[in-house]
């Protein structure tokens, strides 16, 4: 296997995403992993991860310095590779240009690590500092415009350095540069599959629940069907699905599920009709965070209180359909992770009283649709969208209203509609409607009208940790903005959103 060694960044995850997409197992331990600690994981190789923090820091993360004598190749990526040049005797100083996004790389040695490369790469970017002075026995292998040292390795002991991150999308070789690493340097056996992973999955389930009784929260979503699915492989009528409608569904979301798992042996399926009280809990809040974390607990009092009401005492264990993303972008994989959102699942009450069970929470997005194929998941409900937990409330920029909610509901309805009629849906990794909270002039009928702006965003992503905006064909918008204007009372215009993730996110609170 690969051992990833986390540095605090959001794409340290991401790092041990791609690996596993080569069929080959991934380890993600903490920066300061003892070198007896790696080696009880018997690793082909090791890969240090990028981080918000700087080497020139005093008390800055890094690794032990013996595992530069554990005779496995390794490589740095941003951070980590400036940890390297920093340990090693090399110089690190602060960048007089910092580069972010999209840079063009020079690749003078097109073999081993940079092995079916071009002489330039289209590369990102994300760091201030940079290595000037390389270690003895290192040599460049890449530079940009500003930055001499892009890349650098020592050949002889197995260590290379790399100031871009190939584990997002934006980098276009990116797969190719960790595949040189992971299959060519470091000969790593290939034994991840996900038949394996769902069977893995469902054991660890059976051995840790044992004879108790588990309540899932159905939220609609791609994550919480399969993690419930897996479960319920594991447990049978062991397993209590609610399902809470928090009023923040997608239009005809409760029917289309609640049917599913009715029709698929789920004996012990509660609906419940929650949203008065959540639009009651979210009325004059705008602050995104504020809006997570009351429904999060909101949904959880919802929980607690059908448990106790319907279960009494039965449940042990309340399962989540946590993925990667929500731990990575909660900050849950490191201490010196940089927070940048915080995940409903992970703002639940610290006295809930249960076991927290989270079968899927080591999967990406893509990683638990092909789990939740081969456990026979109908296509449609499979390969929906991704959800956010927080529901309509995220897409809703600033206060939720009852008039917000049906305005958008509706938008987002008719923009999926048109993307299927298309053919263009499923060419999507993620699609929605968010409403903007500002009116604006139009004229409708040769009247004036002022009402809510919709803004349409389309992404193609792997996993949602980057993504780039969808190229959507001009007809279709024209054909998707025409259909929201003429069947949705309330808006009157309709904005296409152009922005890639990073900088910005694919959701807009």
């Amino acid at each position: 296997m690969i051992i990833v060694l986390n540095f605090g960044s959001q794409f340290a995850h991401l790092i041990a995403r791609r690996v596993r997409d080569m069929g080959v197992r991934a380890e993600i331990l903490p920066h300061d992993a003892t070198p007896a600690d790696i080696r009880a994981f018997n690793p082909a190789g090791i890969i240090l991860s990028g981080g918000p923090s700087s080497v020139l820091e005093k008390g800055s993360p890094k690794p032990h310095a013996d595992i530069f004598t554990l005779g496995v190749p390794i490589l740095g990526i941003c951070y980590g590779h400036q940890a390297i040049a920093h340990m090693l005797g090399g110089k690190v100083t602060l960048g007089k240009h910092r580069e972010f996004g999209k840079e063009t790389l020079l690749v003078s040695k097109r073999s081993g690590l940079f092995k079916g490369l071009t002489p330039k790469e289209i590369v990102w970017f994300s760091h201030g500092d940079q290595a000037t002075k390389l270690p003895k026995g290192f040599s460049a292998i890449a530079s940009t415009d500003s930055c001499t040292y892009a890349a650098f390795e020592n050949e002889k002991q197995r260590i290379y350095g790399i100031q871009f991150h190939p584990e997002v999308t934006h980098t276009r070789h990116g797969k190719t540069v960790l595949k040189n690493f992971v299959t060519d340097i470091c000969k790593a056996k290939k034994d991840w599959n996900m038949k394996t992973v769902a069977s893995d999955i469902i054991e660890r389930v059976k051995e840790e629940v044992g004879k108790e009784e588990v309540v899932v929260g159905i939220s609609g979503g791609v994550d919480s069907l399969v993690a419930a699915t897996l479960i319920h492989k594991a447990i049978g009528n062991r397993l209590h699905a609610v399902f809470v409608d928090t009023g923040l569904l997608r239009k005809g979301e409760v029917e289309q599920v609640g049917g599913f798992l009715r029709k698929n042996g789920f004996k012990k399926l509660r609906i419940v009709d929650a949203s008065k009280l959540f639009l009651t809990r979210l009325k004059g809040v705008s602050d995104p965070e504020q809006k997570r974390k009351i429904i999060g607990h909101t949904f959880i009092e919802v929980f607690e209180t059908t448990i106790k009401k319907e279960l009494g005492k039965k449940v042990a264990y309340l399962a989540q359909g946590t993925i990667y993303p929500d731990r990575i972008e909660s900050a849950a994989t490191g201490k010196n992770a940089s927070k940048i959102k915080s995940h409903h699942n992970l703002t639940l009450p610290e006295k809930l009283g249960f076991g927290i069970l989270e079968p899927i929470k080591d999967l990406y997005k893509d990683e638990v649709r092909r789990v939740g194929a081969t456990l026979g998941l109908p296509h449609e409900l499979l390969w929906r969208h991704p959800f956010p937990g927080p529901g309509l409330a995220i897409r809703i920029v600033g206060e939720i209203t009852a008039e917000r909610l049906h305005i958008l509901r509706e938008a987002d309805a008719v923009y999926m509609e048109e993307l299927k009629k298309a053919g263009e849906y499923e060419k999507i990794w993620q699609a929605f409607a968010a409403l903007l909270p500002v009116k604006v002039v139009g004229v409708m009928g040769d009247a004036r009208t002022y009402e809510y702006v919709i803004a349409l965003r389309a992404v193609d992503s792997v996993d949602g940790m980057s993504a780039d905006w969808h190229k959507m064909p001009h007809e279709l918008l024209e054909k998707i903005s025409g259909a929201i204007i003429g069947k949705v009372r309330g808006a009157n215009r309709v904005l296409y959103d152009v922005t890639q993730k990073p900088p910005a996110t694919i959701e807009y609170e």
